[in-house]
This record gives C-alpha cells, structure tokens and sequence, in this order.
C-alpha cells in the first residue's frame, strides 16, 4: 500500500529531479569527459531521488512548512537535511561501493529538501 501523501505530484517532484540530474550528467560527460550515464546509474538516481522525496514528505508531516519565512524554516531545513547527508552516505556505499561515480548522498539531501515542501501548514490569522 501507497502512502496516502505520496501521490502524483510527489511522483513529479521525484521525475523532475531525475530528468535534471541525468541532464546534469549529460552534460558533465560531454563538457567534461565524465562517464556517460548507464540505466544503472539512471535507475540509482531515479531510487535516491525517491526515497529522497519521501523522507522529505514524512518528515513535512511531523513538522510542516510554515507559511512565514524565518528562523522556523532555518531550523526545519538543518533538522532535515544534516541527517539526510548521513543517510545519503550509506545509501551511496550500499548502491555504488567504494567507488562512486555521482553524489548520492548530496542527490538524497536535496530531493528530501524538495519534499519536504510538499506539506503546507495552513496560515493563522491573529
């Protein structure tokens, strides 16, 4: 069973990373002679940009974004993605090895930023 709050807009979110990334790694093979990506590689970042968006829409709802800017969302966003960095490191050991070919564990922490924007906290007039 799906997560209710994993629905076609989350599914966007995660394709959009993955369609940048894979640009982004296009383009790094052309410009700057890195290694052309392989449906391997397509298919690690399509995973981590996933399971990125989904921690970010779990953690969105235990705290979510308050409609102000502020420290709030400092804090929030620290809270987040320093865990997320570790996380993304051992995803990135378990995918690739010793030997890793793109940033998974930074690819991780930003889809989970992304996501985490997913939940809206409804603005309260005083």
């Amino acid at each position: 069973m799906i997560h209710p709050r994993l629905d076609v807009r989350a599914f966007r979110k995660v394709l959009g990373i993955t369609l940048f990334l894979e640009l982004f790694y296009l383009t790094g093979h052309y410009a700057a002679g890195w290694p052309f990506p392989t449906p391997t590689v397509i298919l690690h970042l399509f995973t981590v940009s996933g399971l990125g968006v989904a921690l970010g829409i779990l953690f969105a709802k235990v705290w979510p974004i308050s409609p102000q800017t502020g420290i709030e969302r400092v804090l929030r966003t620290a809270l987040l993605v320093i865990p997320a960095l570790g996380l993304g490191i051992g995803i990135q050991v378990l995918l690739q090895g010793p030997q890793a070919t793109q940033a998974i564990y930074l690819i991780f922490a930003f889809a989970a930023w992304f996501g985490s924007s997913h939940i809206k906290r409804a603005h309260i007039e005083s």
